[in-house]
């Protein structure tokens, strides 16, 4: 079935204030190479149906980047951001990014990279065109639980997750989730540098979300079609959570998103829980009352129609 391409769109660009940008880099786990990134606008070219090598295209034009280290570059950039199916070579730069999805945890992280590169069709890593170092700068994906449920990696997350979470009303959901239910899992995995222009998020889940209904109908066999027929969503995440959530003061928000396309998951999810992250954290004056926390969603996959709508509105 050939796939359409997406129209060229214009997007304002989305401003932060200071405080934002300094919880945004005390968030990250990567040193932004090059700034604050403003977006003015952008275009992207949908794959074709086959999903081999295809790119799309994310114009960041005029982009102006920020930062308070002289060390840093500052001025005016032009970049095309590239949309890329997951390849070998990307491992070093993938590994880089998901180094803090399981808090300070060693687990088998290299054959959880391995998965994700080993899954093509539904997957992008998003790097600036022509850039020297190759440098990945967002991995999305969505892996069924099931499929790869007898994967070290795999049995690892599982046993994290049923270990950290100590909500008694959530517990026997989430073993259910991910044991007898796992065929119907994705596991949607979203992991970028904090710095990346927000307009490229719409397009980056619309892509994968897109992807898992075309592998649905395009895999080679009905297994894998199967595979990609998820009835829910599992999220791992963090988050910023206010140390007395109930003697906020001067405008303090009780939960900090870093990433703000989930407070929309959240507020669509099922259910979810919170636990403590043991990882350092860095401080800095304006999170001085907030601590670190893992966070776990599971979201209908009924929902993500409502969440695209909401994750352009948010942005546009």
């Amino acid at each position: 079935m050939p796939r359409k391409p997406a129209k060229t769109r214009r997007h304002r660009p989305l401003t932060f204030s200071p405080f934002a940008r300094s919880i945004a880099t005390a968030a990250s786990n990567k040193k932004p190479r090059r700034g604050f990134w403003e977006a003015k606008s952008q275009t992207k070219d949908f794959p074709s149906s086959t999903g081999n090598g295809f790119s799309d295209h994310v114009k960041a034009e005029t982009a102006k980047a920020h930062s308070s280290d002289s060390e840093e570059f500052e001025g005016v950039v032009q970049a095309d951001f590239v949309f890329f199916d997951p390849k070998p070579s990307d491992f070093h730069g993938v590994k880089v990014l998901l180094q803090p999805y399981l808090d300070n945890k060693q687990w088998d992280l290299s054959g959880f990279v391995d998965l994700i590169l080993e899954q093509p069709t539904v997957g992008t890593v998003v790097k600036i065109e022509d850039d020297e170092d190759d440098a990945v700068y967002s991995i999305i994906s969505a892996l069924n639980l099931g499929r790869y449920t007898s994967s070290k990696c795999m049995i690892e997350l599982k046993n994290y997750l049923l270990t950290v979470c100590q909500d008694k009303n959530i517990i026997s959901k989430l073993k259910s989730l991910v044991d007898d239910q796992a065929q119907d899992i994705g596991l949607l995995v979203s992991q970028r540098v904090v710095n990346l222009p927000p307009q490229l998020l719409p397009p980056m889940y619309d892509g994968l979300f897109d992807e898992v209904e075309w592998a649905t109908e395009d895999e080679p066999t009905e297994e894998l079609r199967n595979s990609f027929r998820f009835k829910y969503y599992l999220i791992i995440t963090k988050i910023y959570k206010h140390k007395n959530a109930d003697q906020i003061k001067n405008g303090d928000e009780a939960i900090i998103y870093i990433k703000p396309e989930e407070e929309l998951f959240f507020e669509l999810s099922s259910w979810s829980f919170s636990f403590p992250f043991h990882a350092q954290q860095v401080t800095t004056n304006e999170l001085k009352n907030y601590r670190l926390v893992g966070l776990v969603m599971c979201i209908e996959a009924s929902k993500i129609c409502t969440f695209r709508k909401q994750l352009r509105s948010l942005i546009d």
